[in-house]
């Protein structure tokens, strides 16, 4: 039975031609430029603008971090080459956090 299946699928006996191999590479750059503009050049993009933001903060802006911290920008400082952010999360309370762990904008300072 699976000889048969082989037989009908057009797979090469032993000893047959070999497939043109322009056609094989042909084939996998298709492959590679799918996964490029579906996958990879989506994700730079986003990374991109997720940079933008990054550098756009200011004082006064209300933003969530990666842990779920919601506050206000109070001030920034920078320590040992690290970018900080101090986030006033309620009153008379205040976190030092690094500006790389902003998730996202939640309201700009206008």
């Amino acid at each position: 039975m699976l000889a048969s299946f082989i037989l009908m699928t057009g797979a090469p006996a032993e000893g047959g031609q070999q497939g043109n191999p322009l056609m094989t590479i042909g084939f996998f750059a298709l492959i590679f430029m799918v996964f490029f503009f579906l996958i990879i050049r989506p994700q730079q993009k986003k990374q991109k603008e997720h940079q933008k933001m990054l550098q756009s903060v200011q004082n006064g802006d209300r933003i969530m971090t990666t842990g779920g911290l919601i506050g206000n920008i109070m001030g920034t400082k920078e320590e040992e080459g690290l970018d900080i952010l101090v986030l006033k999360i309620a009153e008379n309370t205040k976190v030092e956090v690094s500006r790389t762990s902003v998730a996202h904008v939640i309201t700009k300072n206008r």
